[in-house]
């Protein structure tokens, strides 16, 4: 059958020659899909949905009415190479959200996981890598070659800069601007985001022990504490806790440290 004249794609929408669509996918009224973009099972493309350039999209994804999935990445330095955008299964792409491929400058590739919900209007810049569980609250933004874990949450109108690593179970308060790097399980809100602890409710609902959440809080505050240079306090928690594999976490991300320092704590007034 062909795919202009298949009943689950709209008569108005445009599939270029060359397009990868599997049999199941839904797309409705309006949509362009380029020649070279691969669509898995079950996604829906609900209307007037644009999508461009070497994107694959996975499994059980829908998007919403005038995304724009795939463009040219927003960098001066881009010169028109093949570089790609993958993303994941059953992630939910809502109005108006963009997302952009790599570059040659940062490995070719735009990567965005499973289970993400990006709301209205959110930005994925070129080169970001962006885990499984995300949520992107309205406006949320993130600059290119930025790395997001899992299970992070960034709240709406946050803008996180360009090179910054965002660790597994983080949470970024709405309107945060975010430019130093957040350690896996914090919290961080502020015009200029400051560290104000770690993402406990988050780590309740997603069923983290009492006794393990005691641990962290502990070597948090050991972590950003007066005493010593932070780098002494990073190994002071490293052997304290070395056989803690969820502490371990925040000393191989801090460890892991390349453009940004860490986002600490706002410092006490004297």
């Amino acid at each position: 059958m062909s795919l202009m004249t298949h009943p689950n794609i709209h008569p108005t929408a445009i599939i270029e020659t060359g397009a990868q669509v599997a049999e199941d996918v839904i797309i409705g009224p309006y949509c362009v899909i380029g020649p070279h973009v691969k669509i898995a099972a079950k996604v829906c493309l609900k209307s007037h949905v644009v999508v461009e350039g070497r994107t694959h999209i996975g499994e059980g994804t829908t998007i919403y009415p005038f995304a724009s999935i795939g463009a040219a990445p927003q960098d001066l330095k881009y010169a028109g190479e093949d570089s790609q955008l993958i993303i994941g299964k059953n992630n939910t792409i809502r109005e108006h959200v963009t997302m952009n491929p790599g570059t040659k400058d940062g490995g070719m590739i735009t990567r965005v996981g499973d289970n993400g919900l990006f709301m209205m209007a959110c930005h994925v810049a070129h080169d970001c890598q962006v885990g499984n569980n995300v949520i992107m609250a309205n406006n949320a933004t993130l600059a290119g070659h930025v790395t997001v874990g899992d299970h992070v949450i960034i709240g709406g109108l946050a803008a996180v800069h360009q090179f910054i690593r965002i660790g597994d179970h983080a949470i970024i308060g709405g309107m945060s601007g975010v430019e130093n790097d957040v350690i896996p399980y914090g919290r961080v809100k502020g015009e200029r985001a400051h560290l104000a602890g770690l993402n406990l409710i988050g780590l309740e609902r997603r069923g983290f022990q009492k006794e393990d959440i005691r641990a962290l809080q502990r070597a948090f505050n050991q972590l950003f504490g007066e005493e010593g240079t932070l780098d002494q306090r990073i190994e002071g928690v490293a052997n304290d806790y070395a056989q803690d594999e969820t502490i371990m976490k925040i000393i191989e991300f801090a460890r892991g440290k390349t453009k940004f320092p860490l986002c600490q704590p706002q410092k006490k007034s004297a």
